[in-house]
């Protein structure tokens, strides 16, 4: 991997006469659409990004027929070393990965992981990948929560991805296992913002940003449910923050889970089944998103993994015995 920066080669387009009247800004962002707006914004104030090869400002005011010009230097945005970590590839083509991401993998290096994650294993499987913003990562996933994730692999599909998160274009379906016997499905609509004493957790606050969660019975248990999340927003924690604000924590949740909680009268194999899973059991099991290039949907399902399976046969055990 190189720190060196990279000179694209100039780019021009010429302004369409619908385009008259309007934000050089706005126009240049339709004209080169593989980049961000921030991105080009950054080059329009640097000169970087000029009318008629003169420097401009973002908002003046652009004709029919000019020339708009980009002679950009691409940096490298993503520095960590790469590493040959197995990666489960769902799906992928010149624009896109879409993986299954196990639990206990970080997904961007920090602090206590500088090494290990998710972007050291992207990086080896596509050095390219350097070039762009979180190794095109779009959307993250919790440490132990396991499933499905996009990763764009071009800018033009960076730039799509993070439009359509934006939009609420994606579809995301988790599977979550929580605690307490349900009776319906619902919404749980509460903003959501860090917690305003423990800098580790988010919490509902009246102050937040907005997040909408729909859930709907899946299984239903003795003591406990096994839910159909659907993301409408896409907010740190939210499946949960908002599961356990309604009083349905996720099951080994050991940030909002609260202490273990055993139904009475639960079997040897339950409680070995409960006490021994040691993450929240949240999977990440559905991904719908419309293709960078194409438009055309695509839709990528990752399998539950096997210790949700074994947790989901052990309160299915439990219940069928409790029914004798």
């Amino acid at each position: 991997m190189t720190d060196t920066p990279e000179h694209d080669s100039p780019r021009t387009a010429t302004v369409p006469d619908n385009a008259s009247g309007r934000r050089f800004d706005a126009v240049l962002a339709e004209l080169f659409p593989e980049f961000s707006r921030s991105r080009l914004a950054e080059w329009i104030k640097s000169g970087d990004a000029r009318l008629d090869g003169a420097v401009v400002r973002p908002r003046d005011i652009v004709q029919g027929g000019q020339v708009a010009s980009l002679d950009a230097v691409l940096e490298t945005q993503t520095h960590a070393l790469p590493e040959d970590i197995p990666l489960d590839i769902l799906y992928e083509d010149a624009e896109v990965f879409v993986l299954n991401k196990p639990a206990g993998l970080v997904v961007h290096p920090g602090a206590g992981n500088p090494t290990g994650t998710l972007v050291n294993a992207l990086l080896h499987r596509d050095p390219s990948l350097e070039m762009l913003p979180r190794a095109g990562i779009v959307h993250r996933l919790d440490k132990d929560t396991s499933g499905v994730m996009v990763v764009a692999r071009t800018l033009p599909a960076h730039t799509s991805l993070v439009a359509q998160l934006a939009s609420r274009e994606v579809h995301r379906q988790y599977l979550a296992v929580v605690v307490g016997a349900m009776v319906s499905g619902g919404t749980a609509n509460a903003a959501i913002d860090r917690h305003p004493r423990d800098r580790l957790k988010m919490a509902v606050r009246e102050d937040g940003r907005d997040a909408v969660t729909h859930y709907r019975l899946r299984e239903r248990f003795r003591a406990h449910t096994a839910l159909e999340c659907r993301l409408e927003t896409g907010r740190t924690h939210q499946i949960r923050v908002h599961m356990a604000h309604i009083k349905y924590p996720i099951v080994g949740d050991p940030l909002y889970g609260g202490p273990l909680r055993l139904p009475k009268g639960a079997s040897e194999e339950l409680v070995a089944a409960l006490r021994g899973f040691k993450r929240q059991a949240l999977h990440a099991e559905t991904l719908e998103f419309n293709h960078p290039a194409s438009g055309q949907p695509v839709r990528v399902s990752a399998p539950v993994p096997a210790d949700m399976l074994a947790l989901m046969a052990a309160l299915r055990a439990d219940s069928q015995a409790h029914k004798r």
